[in-house]
């Protein structure tokens, strides 16, 4: 990990020493900025967003969190004794830092892997319905007429939209929490 401060980001944004501060980021797996501005935080989410075209994370507690939160691509904000300002401005809230790794290494898991399921399915659903009203087309002579009332179709959508997902996101849990605290590179397995 690179940790920087905030006049060192300052020497590198007045200096024009990006290139070099984003070959240095390339090296490391994070950024920690401290007693950095919140524009200073800001400015390194984008910089390397938009430099090595990556996946941000941004991880803040504080009303001086929150440009950085809103910069990045997932903003987490931790409750604390700031005040609510960066858990307000972020995408997922946790109490406490370390709730961290079971909202990244268990609910992300699990978020992923019902999405992939959830896309599958819906081409199922869709090319399922398509499919019968073309092959209907063959014994209508292909007049353009619907074997189905519309509030048939309604209903269709309605029932094969809504409740799989739900029962799905419910029910679904591929891996035990346990196993994923314990094996956090399955989380590499579904990407």
């Amino acid at each position: 990990g690179l940790v920087i401060d905030g006049k060192t980001l300052n020497l590198i944004f007045q200096g024009g020493l990006e290139e070099k501060f984003v070959a240095l980021a390339r090296l490391c797996r994070s950024v920690l900025c401290c007693r950095a501005t919140p524009l200073q935080k800001s400015m390194v989410v984008r910089l390397l967003r938009r430099q090595l075209r990556v996946m941000t994370l941004a991880i803040g507690d504080g009303a001086n969190d929150v440009s950085m939160i809103q910069a990045a691509d997932v903003g987490i904000g931790i409750s604390g004794q700031e005040g609510m300002q960066a858990v307000m401005a972020s995408d997922f809230a946790i109490s406490r830092f370390k709730h961290l790794k079971k909202l990244l290494l268990v609910h992300g898991h699990w978020c992923y892997s019902r999405l992939a399921k959830m896309v599958i399915y819906f081409f199922y659903k869709n090319v399922s319905y398509v499919n019968l009203l073309f092959w209907y087309q063959f014994f209508c002579g292909f007049s353009g007429s619907t074997m189905i009332d519309y509030w048939q179709m309604i209903f269709f959508n309605l029932f094969f939209t809504s409740v799989p997902p739900i029962l799905f996101g419910v029910l679904d849990k591929d891996v035990s929490a346990e196993t994923l605290l314990g094996l956090p590179e399955l989380y590499k397995n579904g990407q």
